[in-house]
């Protein structure tokens, strides 16, 4: 199990390492959500995503023996360079499992950082078992994504930092893959107060409000979305039921609504997100998240790795 004391035990572990990211707002912003909108902008975190502090925390709490052996993990791409950079800095060997239809952002990224890239085909392969494969053979430990108890607490700082900084939330609005951050955050947020947590999710791919529904983890196939971050196919094993008992609801966006945020943020807000970091914000500014009106509504920016071609031919299709 993975509580709050985990999460500020993270806290101590990520401090002076992980940056502490702004709490941006805007009037525009407010004015169409119709509530005091308070954005935690995990897009200026070290390798431009929240997945630094889950990887770091992991790698941290390793034992001296199994992180000089090394680690690896399979990703599309922000929990690679997160585990990629984190185990450079504690100069340690890192493998990461990642689809060839990556971002390129992504792929340049992580292999910059020094790590062995092992690339597969996402919709033919499984990138558990190749990295569940690969560890046992060259006997690395494995850190996937976000079904660890690490990465929940790591990511929970995200909330934590959110509430000490900007006060206390009526609603907090998160981006969900397979649960990392969402677990971590409610973990963080019902700790610190009465808030509501709301989940989202591209509506091509809502494993886990159908695994809500179902009460029990759903799995789908992989979704086709523009939120890469975000084509996950089923709930964690350590993340369904801390979603279950504090997480709220978890509500869907299109392709285009989360285009729509993107360009809000970037003309309003000044930030650069990429889809999945935009599609709590996208939640928020299309009205797919109820009671909202006149609340103060906590929103993670979750990542803003995308390249300027991406991001203008995203623009550019929605015309």
């Amino acid at each position: 199990m993975v509580d709050f004391d985990d999460v500020k035990t993270a806290a101590g572990r990520l401090a002076g390492v992980a940056h502490r990211t702004p709490v941006l707002t805007s009037r525009t912003v407010d004015d169409i959500a119709g509530a005091t909108v308070l954005a935690k902008a995990e897009c200026f975190q070290r390798v431009g995503a929240f997945k630094f502090r889950g990887a770091y925390n992991a790698i941290a709490a390793l034992d001296p023996d199994a992180r000089a052996r090394g680690v690896i993990t399979f990703s599309s791409g922000n929990h690679a360079q997160a585990i990629a950079l984190a185990a450079k800095l504690h100069g340690i060997p890192a493998t990461i499992v990642m689809p060839h239809d990556a971002p390129e952002t992504k792929v340049a990224a992580t292999a910059g950082y020094g790590a062995e890239l092992v690339r597969y085909d996402r919709y033919t392969q499984h990138r558990e078992d190749l990295g569940t494969a690969l560890a046992t053979e060259r006997g690395l430990t494995l850190i996937p994504p976000y079904d660890h108890p690490d990465v929940i607490a790591g990511q929970g700082t995200v909330a934590l930092e959110l509430v000490e900084d900007a006060g206390p939330l009526d609603v907090l609005v998160v981006c969900v893959g397979g649960g990392g951050l969402i677990s971590g955050c409610a973990l963080a947020a019902t700790a610190t107060g009465s808030t509501r947590v709301v989940g989202v999710e591209p509506a091509a791919g809502d494993d886990v409000r159908q695994s809500l529904r179902a009460g029990e983890r759903v799995t789908i196939p992989v979704p086709r979305t523009i939120a890469d971050g975000q084509q996950t196919t089923s709930p964690g094993e350590l993340n369904f039921p801390i979603i279950q008992r504090l997480v709220d609801d978890v509500v869907t966006v299109t392709d285009d609504e989360i285009v729509a945020a993107m360009v809000v943020a970037f003309e309003r807000m000044k930030v650069v997100l990429e889809p999945s970091g935009a599609s709590a914000l996208a939640a928020v500014l299309s009205g797919r998240v109820p009671g909202i009106a006149g609340k103060r509504v906590g929103v993670t920016l979750s990542g803003g790795n995308i390249g300027a071609a991406r991001f203008a031919e995203l623009v550019r299709s929605t015309g």
